[in-house]
């Protein structure tokens, strides 16, 4: 939420002329080299000393608000009122200056203009604070101006150890420990400071983060905290999520802009995923629009979409595309923090819910439980005579009068090992009915690990007092919506996925061939250093004269390609450079000629360091595999449709470059046009099992050799299953 900083001149009484911002030759002074210290986030998110400079008496006002707040929350610490007019803010006493707080007080809230705030850091720099709010905004989201001087608090900060949350900021509430540094409008109830499961709200947006705790108490959700971080000029969500899991929250729900760290975020993530706490998070940014949007609020430069999603689900980041499904996966893994992986069962009392849940769980890829053959007899003996036994299983009528079979479906489906989760989507009768369906629910789910989601259907339709108590006593995840839970579930499943994903995760290989160089690499050595690794190429070679090549040719076989030979020439076809399917010598020779004249009319600066011979390929489906690395994410590794498909289509798969075999497989059948690769009207399957070598083999390659920076080989030709696969052209990027 962007506080303007107009309103906080109007609250803090116009009192900022005491807090004067440092000169522009001072400015000048300030030393950003060092390395930064440590910061204690105990002191800034649970203080035993705090204050609060721009207090008020006014409760309207900013603050007053802050004020109110930090009393209202139960902090029973030691609290300076600072104000450099008024001696006493509600009987409380005030000092006129920053400079003039106890030494060593934990945190400050400044709800001061933004021209002051370079200042009043200094002088908590100088009275040793341990952190600091910023509410003003102004700073990096602002433009050049702003980002210079953000630029500047941030080092003040850093070089003295201050802890800061914002600018630009709504501030945090701690309910675990009751502290509030911020001006938002609450209530401190005990459902917000107490209980076994407590969720954590980090976001970059003031607005976010209180609309999505609002809508997590009013499922019955208890919060731990609620921190906005603003621009994150110093402290960033990583901070924060490493702050919380270790705090014994059962969940995080995170909005974030901007990563601004990736290799701490990830660090955080892989520490909450071996602590059991499921991250959520919500990221703008798949679109252009998206990331300009991102930039004016809380001046973040997103990066790539893409890489980011690989590198954060690698680590069971939850990421998630709507603020529905934010609140949803969380309520859901809040509760089943270690839900396993594994297929999803579905009952219902609706014939059209059955068949609606069939096409929505195609929609967003949730796999159907097999129930064992123990299972169905049960299911057989419930439901009416003539019901369909299997899953969604319709119960028909049978709840109607018999509660019971509730119980017994959900405690038959647990106990079924091809069963990961139940969802019962239910229309939900009256209250009797209602109350029936969660009091049989309510002792089965008792102790499991499986997901038990509950949705009674109807929207906005009232549900009996009693059945919501039913529910939030026994926390059980309540949805109105068949999509919305469905989505929900789909995404739980996603996190078990790659939360068994990781914990099998392949060590980094040894021994494996370098690539020599730096630059972009010859065709002819990227090749050789392929065929090294394990990647199959055509035979061929490379020669400077007719003479040579007829003789190559001759060895290898026609038919042949011939192709220019130079580390200037990056896109040879384009210039005449790869000539196909010459069938003899007299071909080649004429073949040589139009390709030396060719490359000559093409460019003069360019230079021909040989001609390159290979083995025409068989007939086979274009693919295009690759590697990247990103210079904050890391390396990942791709696979698509090649040729006319992938301009078609744009569509590949991006994976972490420690993927496995088995799971390599699975992500290329699961992309967009995966169909080609099945057999249809005459063409034979392709061998996916030689595409996902390749991309093992490039990811093991990325792995091994930080100084490749990417690999593209396109086309790939993909043969009939069992035939392999071949590396027909490929581009290598090397850094220094």
């Amino acid at each position: 939420m962007a506080i303007g900083s107009h309103h906080v001149q109007k609250c803090a009484e116009s009192g900022g002329g005491q807090f004067q911002s440092l000169s522009s030759e001072r400015r000048l002074t300030m030393s950003v080299s060092g390395s930064a210290p440590r910061f204690d986030l105990r002191r800034l998110l649970n203080p035993s000393s705090v204050a609060i400079a721009g207090a008020s008496p006014d409760p309207k006002s900013i603050g007053g608000a802050v004020l109110g707040n930090v009393q209202a929350s139960g902090f029973d610490g030691a609290l300076t009122l600072v104000s450099p007019r008024r001696d006493e803010i509600n009987g409380r006493p005030c000092v006129k200056s920053l400079r003039d707080i106890p030494e060593g007080t934990d945190a400050v809230i400044l709800n001061i203009p933004h021209a002051a705030i370079r200042q009043a850091l200094e002088d908590c720099a100088a009275r040793k604070v341990g952190g600091a709010v910023v509410f003003a905004s102004g700073f990096g989201e602002t433009g050049e101006a702003g980002r210079a001087e953000q630029e500047a608090i941030s080092a003040l900060c850093r070089e003295n150890g201050l802890a800061l949350i914002g600018p630009n900021c709504l501030g945090f509430i701690n309910y675990a420990d009751g502290f509030s540094a911020t001006f938002e409008g609450q209530s401190f109830d005990t459902m917000s400071a107490k209980g076994a499961r407590r969720v954590a709200v980090i976001a970059q947006s003031g607005a976010t983060a209180t609309s999505v705790r609002d809508a997590f108490r009013a499922r019955g959700l208890s919060i731990s905290h609620m921190i906005t971080t603003g621009n994150e000029a110093v402290l960033h969500a990583a901070d924060f999520v490493s702050y919380v899991i270790e705090e014994g929250v059962a969940a995080v729900a995170l909005y974030i802009e901007q990563i601004r760290d990736p290799q701490a975020f990830l660090a955080a993530a892989r520490r909450a995923r071996e602590k059991g706490v499921p991250i959520i998070m919500l990221h703008p940014g798949r679109s252009a629009r998206a990331r300009e949007a991102a930039q004016s609020h809380t001046g973040a430069l997103t990066g790539d979409y893409a890489m980011m999603k690989t590198a954060v689900e690698k680590e069971a980041v939850v990421l998630v595309e709507t603020m529905d499904e934010l609140l949803d996966a969380t309520v859901i893994l809040q509760r089943f923090p270690k839900s396993p992986f594994g297929d999803a069962a579905i009952v219902t009392n609706s014939g059209a819910i059955r068949g609606l849940s069939l096409d929505m769980i195609e929609d967003v890829g949730l796999p159907l439980a097999t129930p064992s053959a123990a299972t169905l007899e049960l299911f057989k003996s419930l439901v009416p005579a003539g019901m369909e036994i299997d899953l969604p299983l319709d119960l028909g009528t049978a709840g109607y009068s018999n509660a019971g079979v509730y119980t017994d479906t959900a405690a038959a489906l647990l106990a079924d090992d091809n069963a990961a989760s139940i969802l019962y989507a239910m229309i939900g009768g009256g209250p009797h009915q209602q109350r029936a369906k969660a009091e049989a629910l309510a002792p089965v789910m008792k102790g499991t690990d499986k997901p038990v989601v509950l949705t009674i259907t109807g929207d906005q339709s009232a549900l009996d007092d009693e059945f919501k108590t039913i529910v939030r006593d026994n926390e059980i995840p309540l949805f109105r919506s068949l999509d919305r839970s469905i989505r929900a579930m789909a995404a739980v499943h996603g996190f078990a996925k790659a939360r068994e994903a990781a914990e099998g995760r392949r060590a980094a290989p040894e021994g494996l061939p370098l690539l020599k160089g730096a630059g972009a690499v010859s065709e002819y050595d990227g090749k050789a250093w392929l065929k090294k690794l394990g990647v199959p190429v055509p035979k061929g070679g490379l020669v400077s004269s007719v003479n040579d090549a007829c003789a190559k040719a001759s060895e290898i076989g026609y038919p042949i390609v011939i192709k220019a030979h130079g580390s200037t020439l990056m896109h040879k076809s384009d210039i005449g450079g790869v000539i196909v399917g010459v069938k003899d010598e007299a071909e080649l020779k004429a073949a040589w000629d139009r390709l030396h004249a060719n490359i000559a009319e093409a460019s003069k600066t360019a230079e021909l360091e040989g001609v390159l011979l290979e083995q025409m390929s068989k007939p086979g489906l274009e693919m295009v595999v690759g590697a990247k690395r990103d210079p904050e994410w890391g390396p990942v590794v791709l696979a698509g449709l090649g040729g006319v498909w992938i301009e078609a289509l744009k569509a590949v798969e991006i994976m972490p470059p420690d993927i496995t075999h088995k799971q390599a497989v699975e992500r290329i059948c699961a992309m967009q046009g995966a169909s080609l690769l099945k057999a249809f009207r005459g063409q034979p399957a392709r061998d996916v099992n030689a595409l996902a070598e390749i991309v093992v083999l490039l990811g093991d390659a990325m792995r091994a050799d930080p100084s490749i920076t990417e690999v593209d080989i396109n086309p790939v030709m993909l043969f009939a299953d069992g035939e392999g696969a071949m590396a027909l052209d490929a581009l290598i990027v090397k850094g220094k």
